[in-house]
């Protein structure tokens, strides 16, 4: 059998636009600093020094290689296996999805997921142009049924969110309504980005990026780490941690599949395919069904996604998503809380660390540690991560029976 996974630790910075926060001796904040404050809150909410982890995965996106290990030496110099992770925007929860990989083999019993990023202003821009590109076949896949647009990751996302529209009815008012959403959630996460709150007006009266998505939703570029300290059911009763571990009752990571580019919708090209399969893995693994959850962290990068992901998910039925947000159900006093963080779009969107984030913040919500954001009676949470070029990561978290 294998052995159970728990989140006995998390840690995470504040979320800051790109170039903007300074150390206390006028330096820039750099990823090691990042790294140091994400993983030092880490290891002491899990009250554990560096030393008894036996393994670190750390993902980020834009970086040399080794990043990575001059990350953790800023937590200790120990001679553990470092992994260092890129998978896109999922970056964060496929360092996740490997520490839990490892303690639930039995290779360890804990390991440290520790994502960062650094990022520069505006939108994503390639970093090398005298190779293939990893996202050219979605792009040209893309364009053969959308016109193209720049930059390209909103019209990709905004290209499905047409899509939408003219298949069920979505009025742009829907996609609105999620960015009005995550944007109240996020007044009260101390961690987030902005933490701004807007009318429904003032979000389609934003700035249009790629219609039907205006600025306000859409996540902006980030700098910042998050942290999560993974545990065998022994390391927890060896150490007395039961009483604050969260476990993960469910994980499945996909890739694409040959629907991705042959059933020509710009939804499976955004990842819808990866995203059921991923999530019908994790309820069988868990025994666990999406009415079971209270909250949910989702990957909305663009509310389109948001919106997607309802039905991809398993929230509702193709199509009933509008319907879902008309009735308010995704947020405090509805079926679930999605983003209380206030999501990609408000807490911002640093690529290795998002995961990561998301991972802290249903972890505070299972332990009641949320403060003004907390659910009522919280037992099961859902996360769900997606990098297109592609890799989407659910898991499913429950707080560990005492």
């Amino acid at each position: 059998m294998p052995n159970k996974v728990f989140v006995v630790g998390v840690g995470m910075t504040k979320f800051e636009k790109p170039g903007r926060r300074m150390n206390d001796d006028g330096s820039a904040w750099d990823y090691p600093d990042m790294a140091r404050e994400a993983g030092t809150k880490a290891l002491a909410d899990a009250g554990i020094d560096y030393s008894e982890v036996q393994q670190a995965y750390v993902g980020y996106v834009y970086g040399e290689s080794t990043s990575g290990q001059r990350a953790v030496y800023e937590l200790g110099l120990t001679g553990i296996p470092v992994v260092n992770v890129n998978n896109n925007c999922s970056t964060g929860s496929t360092a996740l999805f490997l520490a839990a990989q490892a303690v639930r083999g039995g290779s360890v019993d804990c390991a440290l997921a520790l994502g960062f990023e650094k990022m520069q202003p505006g939108s994503l821009t390639a970093t090398y142009s005298d190779r293939e590109m990893p996202m050219v076949k979605h792009i040209t896949a893309l364009s053969e049924i959308s016109e193209f647009g720049m930059p390209p990751a909103p019209w990709m996302f905004g290209a499905a969110g047409r899509e939408h529209m003219k298949e069920y009815g979505t009025t742009p008012e829907h996609f609105a309504k999620i960015g009005y959403k995550n944007h109240k959630h996020s007044v009260n996460n101390p961690y987030a980005q902005f933490q701004d709150e807007y009318t429904l007006q003032e979000i389609l009266d934003a700035r249009e990026i790629y219609a039907p998505l205006t600025k306000l939703q859409c996540s902006p570029t980030s700098d910042g780490s998050g942290a999560a300290i993974l545990a065998s059911e022994a390391f927890v009763d060896k150490h007395g941690l039961a009483g604050q571990a969260v476990e993960i009752v469910g994980q499945a990571m996909t890739t694409d599949f040959e629907s991705t580019f042959s059933e020509r919708t710009a939804k499976a090209i955004i990842g819808y395919d990866m995203n059921v399969a991923a999530a019908q893995s994790v309820y069988e693994q868990s025994g666990l069904g999406p009415s079971d959850f209270q909250v949910i962290e989702l990957h909305d990068c663009f509310s389109a996604n948001e919106l997607l992901l309802y039905e991809a998910l398993g929230l509702c039925a193709p199509g009933e998503a509008p319907s879902l947000i008309d009735a308010d159900q995704t947020t405090y006093g509805g079926r679930w809380v999605v983003n209380p963080s206030g999501g990609l779009i408000s807490k911002g969107h640093p690529l290795g660390a998002t995961g990561l984030a998301q991972c802290s913040e249903l972890t505070w919500q299972l332990r009641g540690q949320a403060d003004k954001r907390q659910v009522e009676g919280v037992s099961a949470a859902l996360q769900h991560n997606i990098g297109l070029g592609g890799a989407a990561v659910v898991t499913a978290y429950r707080r560990a029976e005492r």
